[in-house]
């Protein structure tokens, strides 16, 4: 009986090391996934959300300036 024992014992170690072995693998894997797919990201010239936010703001700014300049024109205009 205790043979058994010892034999499920290394099994148990066995699949208990195989299974620290795939997780590490794993890991290994994610990280370079990780840095193939920021190297790539970074050879494009992708913009960040913040730089796309703060030009769409900009953008907004200009054209309510915009506006805001042709109804001051279409006043003068209509006043001369």
């Amino acid at each position: 009986m205790q043979t058994r024992n010892k034999m499920f014992d290394d099994i148990s170690q066995l699949m208990t090391n195989a299974m620290g072995v795939a997780q590490g693998a794993k890991d290994e894997m994610e990280t370079a996934v990780k840095g193939m797919i920021d190297r790539w990201l970074a050879d494009r010239d992708f913009v960040t959300r913040e730089e796309f936010d703060a030009v769409r703001a900009m953008a907004q700014k200009a054209r309510e300036e915009n506006e805001a300049l042709k109804a001051r024109l279409d006043a003068l205009e209509a006043k001369g």
